[in-house]
């Protein structure tokens, strides 16, 4: 059921004839079964292994090379030369058997990169049928049956929620989407039938994970008939097509080339020596004509380049070497070459161009409450701004107030960033720690909520114990939890009321020394609605909040949103002293202590590799599942939208600017960032477009956000189409097909094993400069290559020349005989004055 998301729980069950309540009946399962078949991606048969090997061989140039062993071991023998007959012919089939090699084990690890997407399937799932609940195979699921979904659960199938049991119900779905954060479901309709898969959020999808909740749901597809299972149907069509690479493409026409070449001159070189067959010392007409085809036919062998398949693969594997030290684990030859051609990159966001690491880099309190009349007019006066160091989970970025942009001394002496700091720990379910063995810091739970752990960790503690040296002589385990161990330690944690999507807010009731207080974070719409007070820096008490305040701080929120931040407001409520649990009713009158904005930052070199790039003439292309204004802030941060004219469509960014000035003197809301028209598009856009718009797009946008797999497959088919060679990068599941489509798949360190065996390359640190640095590694070897290319095929066309005017010298003046040998040579590259070979 492919709209399953669009269509009501009754509609969905009525559609599937089957029973919320009871489930599909033994009966029933079992005639479905018959009709839809077993709840597994089929293996595909594997092609027989001798099968690969002969495909090694069908080339051109390799049979020609096949071709002069045979014919050089059979002139050898026909010469009495013994076993020197199979010196040469036993180099070339050495020569041929390692190339070959290579080939199989590439096939092979494609081949299991399809194999990988079993081990996501679940092996057992909760179902109800005949009225009872029960844990059966995953394999036996059909549609209409109804599972049950905990916690740590693998979802078995593609399942439409219809009954939460809990306030929320999360899911992981990495695997599918490429995004790190959990997915918040619910069982109301989605009113856009075609939206993407992340926006399907009343639909679970197989091979994913819960990470919070509890939920009930009816199986709407299996098998091949899931999110996952077209992922493997489209890598199994992929595999299908047989895709070559510039430099082969350009070795088969070298064949055909050489080989009418050699055919045409050693047939001349026989026709013109037809006078010379009934020479008397051949003894007769026939032993001359035989006399002179060997010759024919040795020259014909001298001007195969036996060397070249041993001269390309040991350059290839050299450039292995050099691009393992620059964190690309190579994993096919031909994906070094093909680096070197690359005109167009499409890089995921997420890990890639970004950190994948959320964290907070502004946090917004109040100041005071009360200002003078001259100076109610700048919100600077209410509101203190901080900017928050650092982009990586370790504890240690300072806090600095913007106004000043000078650290702040001791932040948690600060009430508004003290009970910030306390909020964040409290309400708070993630961890950290600290791994020995890599020399960082890893996080556990969700990244929101990670950010803000490491944000308290920051502005640390109140007194004595916050001083920069108390905590930075501690050891490192014991500092990545310090001050959320001394919280946990000050407050006892007695219930959570957790987060829904009506509330949009999630607290926690903790006690101290006999006093209950409520802890909350949430949106900031949701919690400012609830708020009566807030916490001043000022005076360090809770104040009324004044209308004007109100307005200035959702101002400061637009503000921070439009900067494609991701905000959360805190804030706290004494409660009674005996309350011993808190409820919904209980977040109301609210004291707030101000919201932070997150990102997942840029790295920080990207910037300088896109400006690389577009030197060198290579296409940057952002792909990502994010939604569309997180894209484009950070494609406008690391260069994508040539900001300031300084790429390579500086009227694109004329024209944004003229449309940012228009707006902000009409007074018009600004929704994001505004990128440079044309520039940016959703996948949704893109499936609403016609073939030539397609096209358009794939050649003119530099951004594509809430994509899906074939919208990537889709980029890359266009792109190859136009003469492109297109590398892409991917860590998911999803980016498998696209992987092995593109000319060059690049997968991260960090990415799933699907993608890692699709993909020719594997970035060890998950940086977009490494591309930038093993591309400009791939030129110089491609550029190596063909220097040693036509170093061998001009000095054996040289040999021939020489040789077969040498035959009819008569018609030549010998001074052109010897400035044709003189170029000949140094066409070839030997520089015979010194006395060895070069390049030329």
């Amino acid at each position: 059921m492919e709209d399953a998301h669009a269509k009501t729980i009754a509609e969905v069950f009525a559609q599937l004839r089957a029973n919320p309540g009871e489930g599909l009946s033994s009966r029933e399962v079992k005639r479905r079964r018959k009709i839809w078949g077993t709840n597994e991606l089929p293996c595909r048969p594997k092609k027989p292994f001798w099968k690969l090997i002969l495909k090694q061989f069908d080339d051109l140039l390799v049979k020609i090379l096949i071709a002069a062993a045979v014919i050089s071991f059979f002139l050898g023998v026909a010469n009495d030369e013994g076993s020197y007959a199979l010196v040469e012919p036993g180099v070339i089939l050495i020569i041929l058997v390692a190339n070959a090699s290579v080939g199989v084990l590439t096939e092979t690890n494609a081949a299991k990169a399809i194999e990988e997407l079993g081990s996501y399937q679940a092996d057992v799932a909760t179902i109800l049928r005949d009225g009872n609940l029960g844990v059966f195979p995953s394999a036996e699921l059909v549609p209409g049956d109804v599972v049950e979904l905990a916690v740590g659960d693998r979802i078995p199938a593609d399942v439409r929620l219809w009954n939460m049991k809990g306030s929320s119900f999360r899911v992981d779905q990495a695997l599918l989407t490429g995004e790190s954060d959990s997915v918040l479901k619910s069982v109301e309709v989605i009113s856009t039938v075609r939206a993407v898969l992340q926006d399907k959020t009343c639909m679970a999808y197989s091979g994913t994970v819960v990470t919070a909740g509890r939920a009930r749901g009816v199986v709407v597809g299996t098998g091949m008939r899931t999110a996952i299972g077209k992922i493997q149907d489209a890598m199994s069509s992929v595999d299908n097509t047989d895709d070559t690479t510039p430099l082969k493409r350009k070795l088969d026409e070298f064949g055909t080339v050489l080989s009418k070449l050699i055919a045409v001159i050693c047939g001349l070189v026989w026709i013109v020596n037809i006078g010379h067959f009934s020479d008397p010392a051949h003894g007769g007409m026939l032993r001359g004509a035989v006399h002179y085809l060997k010759i024919a036919v040795a020259l014909a062998v001298a001007a195969i380049p036996e060397g070249l398949p041993a001269v390309v693969t040991t350059c290839l594997a050299l450039g292995t070497r050099k691009m393992a030290k620059q964190n690309a684990i190579v994993r096919t030859l031909s994906a070094v070459e093909t680096l070197g051609c690359t005109s167009v990159i499409c890089s995921d966001k997420t890990g890639t161009v970004t950190t994948n690491i959320m964290t907070v880099s502004r946090v917004c309190v109040v100041n005071s409450v009360e200002i003078s009349v001259e100076n109610q007019s700048s919100p600077a006066n209410y509101l203190t701004e901080y900017k928050v160091a650092g982009n990586s989970y370790a504890p240690d970025g300072k806090i600095l107030e913007i106004l000043t942009d000078k650290p702040v001394d001791r932040p948690a002496n600060l009430a508004s960033l003290l009970h910030f700091a306390i909020c964040s720990s409290l309400c708070n379910e993630s961890s950290l720690s600290y791994d020995r063995t890599t020399g960082s810091f890893k996080k556990i739970g969700e990244s929101t909520e990670v950010a803000l752990r490491v944000l308290a960790e920051k502005i640390g503690l109140p007194g004595f114990d916050n001083m920069t040296r108390a905590l930075t002589h501690l050891d490192m385990e014991e500092r990545a939890t310090y001050c959320a161990t001394y919280w946990r330690g000050q407050f006892e944690r007695v219930c959570t009321v957790e987060f829904d999507r009506d509330r949009k807010m999630m607290s926690v009731l903790a006690k101290r020394k006999g006093q209950s207080i409520l802890f909350t974070k949430g949106s900031p719409e949701a919690i400012m609605r609830r708020c009566t007070q807030v916490l001043t820096n000022s005076k360090g008490v809770a104040e009324p909040i004044t209308s004007q305040l109100r307005e200035i701080l959702m101002e400061k929120y637009q503000t921070y949103a439009r900067k494609s931040l991701r905000v959360l407001a805190l804030a706290m409520r004494p409660l009674i002293s005996e309350q011993d649990c808190a409820c919904v009713e209980d977040e109301d009158g609210l004291t707030l202590l101000g919201f932070c904005g997150m990102v997942d930052p840029p790295r920080p070199e990207v910037k300088k590799a896109v400006d690389v790039c577009r030197g060198a003439g290579i296409r940057v292309v952002m792909v990502t599942g994010d939604n569309k204004l997180t894209a484009e802030a950070v494609a406008n941060h690391v260069g994508l939208d040539d900001v300031m004219g300084g790429g390579s469509h500086p009227t694109t960014s004329i024209l944004a600017r003229k449309m940012t000035a228009e707006a902000a003197a009409a007074g018009l809301p600004m929704t994001g960032i505004l990128f440079p028209p044309k520039k940016s598009c959703t996948g949704q856009d893109f499936d609403k477009m016609d073939l030539q718009a397609q096209n358009d797009a794939a050649l003119s946008m530099s951004v594509f956000s809430r994509v899906e797999p074939q919208h990537k497959t889709r980029l890359v088919e266009l792109l190859k189409a136009h003469g492109q060679v297109v590398a892409m990068t991917g860590d998911g599941v999803n980016d498998a097909p696209a992987l092995r489509r593109a000319d060059i798949g690049i997968a991260m360190g960090s990415g799933t094993a699907v993608a890692k065996h699709a993909a020719d390359i594997v970035l060890a640190d998950d940086n977009f400069a490494s591309i930038v640095t093993a591309v400009a590694e791939g030129r110089a070897i491609f550029n190596n290559t063909k220097q040693f290319v036509r170093y061998m095929v001009s000095s054996n066309i040289g040999e021939i020349l020489a040789f077969a005017l040498f035959f009819y010298r008569p018609l030549f003046h010998q001074r052109f005989l010897n400035t044709f040998f003189d170029c000949i040579l140094w066409r070839g590259g030997l520089h015979i004055h010194s006395g060895c070979p070069g390049y030329a």
